[in-house]
């Protein structure tokens, strides 16, 4: 990644090598993403029932790219399969979120732990200027904040042997993404975020793998904690006064 290319304001984290972000046609890509973000803004319900010819309709194409697109949210495990039922949205619930955060907690410190006895020189230089990148955007772009930590994260995993680790990693970050777009960061969770990556490039210098991989279990299992926070206070009953900004949370993190 050019300095070019980050330093924009379209910058787009990218998936390990040989993992595609997609892996569909042009054009079941595209239905892919709409039916994705349908799903993601509540416009398509819980176990609302997915039909192809219905979605074609509705987005101006065959069958073929919705079926192709069905498959790949199925794989992301937006859409669940039922024999007799045909295709439904998975609820995007804190069952849900809780389930694939614990599965990064359990993968991503075993990754971490290889990347710093693999590191080069280059690696540490770049986990750094894409540390400067976030920190100068400050959360005040959330887009980009999410583009630069995702491309933070896969400068350390991009590499490893175990391609099939690597792409649950990028399926159940890029949902976690998708989820997370709803709500902002804490003040709390931010300042966290922050030290742990400078932990990290830290300890990462320092050869230190076993510390790296504990600090790496901390952060994701505190992303996960956060995002399940957020959740639960976005369904909580509204109070005498309506319901919490995600402000008036940041005390009680």
């Amino acid at each position: 990644m050019g300095a070019g290319l980050a330093d924009s304001g379209t910058f787009t984290a990218r998936p390990p090598s040989g993992i595609e972000p997609i892996g569909a046609s042009s054009e079941g890509a595209s239905v892919y993403h709409l039916i994705r973000e349908a799903i993601i803004d509540g416009r398509l319900k819980p176990n609302e029932r997915l039909v192809a010819a219905d979605l074609a309709r509705r987005h101006g194409t065959s069958t073929n790219p919705v079926r192709e697109a069905l498959q790949l949210l199925r794989g992301e495990g937006f859409v669940i399969f039922a024999l007799n039922r045909g295709a439904r949205v998975r609820p995007i619930d804190q069952d849900f979120i809780r389930d694939i955060s614990e599965i990064g907690v359990l993968i991503e410190p075993a990754l971490t732990r290889w990347f710093v006895g693999m590191a080069t020189a280059e690696d540490i230089a770049e986990l750094e200027r894409l540390q400067d990148l976030i920190e100068k955007n400050n959360f005040a772009d959330p887009l980009r904040h999410s583009e630069l930590d995702t491309a933070f994260h896969t400068v350390m995993y991009q590499r490893h042997y175990n391609r099939h680790v690597a792409a649950l990693w990028w399926k159940h970050r890029e949902v976690l993404r998708a989820v997370g777009r709803r709500f902002d960061f804490t003040l709390a969770r931010r300042d966290t975020i922050i030290r742990e990556h400078r932990e990290l490039i830290r300890l990462t210098k320092a050869h230190d793998a076993d510390r790296a991989a504990e600090t790496i279990a901390r952060h994701v299992e505190g992303s996960g904690r956060h995002l399940l926070e957020q959740m639960r206070a976005l369904n909580a009953p509204a109070r005498s006064g309506g319901a919490r900004s995600v402000k008036d949370q940041e005390a009680a993190l």
